[in-house]
């Protein structure tokens, strides 16, 4: 059997949202499909987690500052830009939807978003009255139209009280549209490999 992830290289941006405790778990999925896990947090998300758990589950060291002393020659977010198969940010807040919707690169996460030309999978989490704001949503269909792919957020208790829209989707459905964006992935290559398809300088996200 075909395991869909395997030898893929995913980098995992974590936003600064409650949600952010669960990029240990989605990261623990990945790697039991045999994808190769990297990950960059904002700063906000280091206030919800601790980069060293999710260096300790991924097994690379977390990227968290863009003037960082880089443990290597390459410059991070070139390199993980180059290196994503597929580039999953979860959760995605409202603050960093809005920054990539309107070409904002101020922050490790958004400058490394806008250097790739992997697949960009965004799994919004926030409060319901968020999610559901106007510019937010204007900001996720500009996003859509421009080819990048969303999980959407499920309807549940939230973290601030009461229930509502805006909670990061489950974990395998996370997965499962990894698998689906993967699976699009391969049949480009192939296509390009086989010269039936041309994929100009890469996969668009």
């Amino acid at each position: 059997m075909k395991i869909v992830l395997a030898g893929k290289s995913v980098v995992l941006g974590v936003a600064g949202g409650i949600a952010a405790y669960q990029a240990v778990d989605v990261i623990a999925q990945l790697r039991n499909r045999w994808a190769d896990v990297y990950v960059i947090m904002t700063r906000a998300a280091t206030q919800f987690i601790s980069p060293l758990s999710l260096e300790t589950v991924s097994l690379h060291p977390v990227v968290t500052d863009m003037f960082a002393e880089p443990k290597h020659w390459n410059i991070p977010h070139i390199s993980l830009a180059q290196i994503a198969d597929i580039f999953l940010i979860a959760p995605a807040t409202a603050n960093i939807i809005g920054k990539i919707a309107n070409g904002i690169a101020d922050d490790m996460l958004s400058t490394t978003v806008m250097a790739t030309k992997a697949p960009v999978v965004f799994a919004p989490a926030m409060n319901n009255s968020m999610w559901l704001n106007p510019v937010v949503q204007n900001n996720v269909k500009k996003l859509k139209k421009l080819s990048y792919q969303f999980v959407e957020p499920e309807y549940g208790p939230m973290a601030c009280g009461g229930e509502g829209w805006g909670r990061l989707a489950k974990i395998q459905t996370i997965i499962s549209k990894l698998m689906e964006v993967s699976d699009e992935v391969d049949k480009r290559r192939l296509q390009k490999k086989e010269g039936t398809g041309k994929i100009d300088g890469g996969d668009e996200p």
